[in-house]
């Protein structure tokens, strides 16, 4: 196995979260927060939640929210951070979204993964995946590292296959199925391995099922 193919494991996530403290800031991710801040709240899915900031703040601004991860540290983590008020809003689901099977006729209004970087092949059928989850009228949020990144300091791994644009994401939606309401490279601040200040990308795609 190589070492790129082991982050995809969650045998990689646990040794991570169990050898270190917190490996996430806590904040929720702020893509996320403007995109969904204009939402009526109802049901969410987050996949690769983490420690769970992103999906503790969606249940503190109203959604129910199931939070997934193949990752039982992250599960773990994220449900020690839960805070007791919002224990009925957040169920926290340890499973592989490769192969999860959320129930036959599970949707969600809003649907929504960050930073999930697997090779193009398996990344769109993964995507294909969590956009029938989301119900009509429900919105899809797909945020991850723009290719554009690759040509910055700041540590990627070195497989454009790896990244992907919004355009792209929003190209394989179903055709008549689906609105975008957002494609597009946000910048964001971030710094190098030796601390110089450098400005990244992510690829932001929000759409809307319309049927």
């Amino acid at each position: 196995m190589t070492d790129l193919d082991s982050i995809f494991t969650a045998a990689f996530w646990d040794q991570r979260y169990s050898s270190a403290g917190q490996v996430w800031s806590g904040d929720p991710n702020r893509m996320l927060v403007e995109e969904v801040a204009t939402l009526v709240p109802g049901t969410a899915l987050e996949v690769g939640c983490g420690e769970g900031a992103d999906a503790i703040w969606l249940a503190e601004h109203g959604w129910q929210v199931t939070g997934v991860d193949f990752s039982a540290q992250a599960l773990a983590r994220a449900a020690e951070r839960t805070p007791a008020s919002l224990a009925g809003r957040l169920t926290w689901q340890q499973a592989d979204i490769r192969d999860w099977q959320p129930g036959d006729d599970t949707r969600y209004d809003l649907v929504t993964a960050s930073y999930m970087h697997f090779r193009e092949a398996l990344r769109r059928s993964v995507f294909a995946a969590l956009a029938t989850r989301v119900a009509p009228g429900g919105h899809l949020l797909i945020i991850g590292h723009h290719p554009s990144d690759l040509d910055t300091a700041v540590p990627r791994p070195p497989e454009p296959d790896l990244f992907y644009t919004a355009d792209e994401v929003a190209e394989a939606l179903p055709a008549g199925d689906w609105t975008v309401l957002t494609s597009a490279a946000r910048p964001r601040a971030g710094t190098t391995p030796d601390g110089a200040p450098v400005t990244v990308h992510d690829a932001v795609l929000t759409a809307r099922r319309i049927r």
